[in-house]
């Protein structure tokens, strides 16, 4: 049976493989299951990898996942015995950012007792973080949460999670073999800061022993997989319903605003000319070119114009080393100088007006916010309102609000 036939007549399926309560003792606490797709038995795209390759090559793979959202959904329904389920499923960035509204649609269709997780793969976030973002978005808005999938492949993107913001990370699985490495040591400290900040839930994936259950618990996970409990079945053994700990918490406004309307009246505005504020600004840039696990840099510099020689050639030797640079502003190219993202600006928007620089990271929280104050002196004499923050509450609020326009422009 070929793909075709497959997506036309019905013939995936998918196993369910149970997430543990780590902090249950004795019976083991099932929370929720993870939807595994299969082929006919025995076919040659019985396997997920075949079949998620057929699907790439012929160009297919959003139906693919919209018929494997569609089977799961209806197991969920009919082997619960209407009881209350949550439910991950995985979807790829490509569909994400391309074809959302096929998911959308069937998820639309879910019964009222199915909660649904939408795991996402890390790989491809540099790629369109500012997609992602967007299609994230959607999906907490028609009420499903965001599970980051395979952290901890490539260390350097551990400083897309901030700004995700997923309520469930979940690690690689080589972690789980090598938790005494310093890198692996690096990046489960990574993600347990952002889990303790933003109250997410950490899976440790691939436990099949007691050893590999007391490796997740030095990890930091809270919640566990693996053949200790289960390879996956065709049913939804008897589970405990905590709907509050995949809770779906969109970004929201900060999307739409700028960075200097975040600050609000409860922090000090000071003022001061450009030169002074420059080297705020390259301080900033040092900060993140030192960090032990690279941030994103993020900036607006109002107009193309002020983006100096000198400017470009910091900038380029932040691309080289951060895994992910943008600058905005009026008349900006899409790539302004090699490796950076560039988001055009219109000159209505009250960003265009502010100069601020972001650096966001697993470690790294900082950002300056200035908002010109119009006069006409010289460039270097130019004054500016500013706030120099380290809060990260508002470092990543300023970091959304530019990946938002990032979207819409890019």
């Amino acid at each position: 049976m070929g793909l075709d036939e497959l997506l036309r007549d019905g013939g995936l399926h998918c196993v369910y493989q149970p997430f543990v309560d780590l902090d249950s003792d004795g019976v083991p606490a099932f929370l929720a299951f993870e939807a595994l797709l299969r082929g006919p038995a025995g076919s040659a795209l019985s396997s997920p990898m075949a079949l998620l390759g057929a699907a790439r090559e012929a160009g297919r793979l959003a139906e693919l996942e919209r018929a494997s959202l569609r089977a799961s959904l209806a197991d969920a329904a009919a082997l619960s015995g209407g009881r209350p389920v949550t439910l991950f499923v995985n979807l790829e960035p490509s569909t994400v950012t391309q074809r959302l509204d096929l998911v959308l649609d069937v998820l639309g269709t879910r019964a009222d007792h199915i909660q649904v997780v939408v795991e996402i793969t890390e790989r491809a976030l540099a790629a369109d973080l500012a997609g992602v973002l967007a299609g994230a978005e959607r999906l907490r808005a028609a009420g499903c949460a965001i599970a980051l999938d395979d952290v901890g492949v490539h260390p350097e993107s551990l400083a897309f999670i901030p700004l995700l913001r997923p309520e469930v990370v979940k690690l690689d699985l080589k972690l789980l073999r090598t938790v005494k490495d310093p890198g692996t040591v690096l990046v489960a400290g990574a993600v347990r800061a952002y889990a303790e900040e933003a109250g997410a839930e950490v899976v440790a994936e691939g436990i099949e022993s007691a050893e590999d259950l007391t490796r997740a618990l030095v990890l930091g996970a809270t919640l566990g997989q693996g053949w200790l409990w289960s390879r996956g079945e065709r049913r939804f053994p008897p589970s405990t319903f905590r709907p509050e700990r995949f809770a779906a918490r969109p970004i929201g406004a900060s999307l739409r605003a700028t960075p200097y309307e975040l600050i609000g009246s409860n922090r000090r505005v000071r003022r001061a000319p450009k030169h002074l504020l420059v080297p705020v600004s390259k301080t900033l840039e040092l900060m993140a070119l030192e960090s032990s696990v690279p941030p994103v840099l993020l900036a607006a510099f109002e107009h193309v114009r002020y983006l100096r020689p000198t400017t470009v050639q910091r900038f380029a030797r932040l691309a080289e080393r951060l895994p992910f640079v943008a600058v905005l502003g009026v008349a900006m190219p899409d790539h302004p100088i090699p490796g950076v993202r560039g988001g055009v600006l219109n000159v209505r928007d009250p960003l265009a007006s502010e100069w601020t620089v972001v650096v966001l990271g697993a470690h790294t929280a900082a950002a300056l916010m200035a908002r010109d104050l119009g006069d006409t002196r010289a460039d270097p004499d130019r004054r500016f309102e500013f706030v120099v923050s380290y809060d990260r509450a508002l470092v990543t609020a300023a970091a959304h609000s530019m990946i938002g326009r990032l979207a819409v422009t890019g």
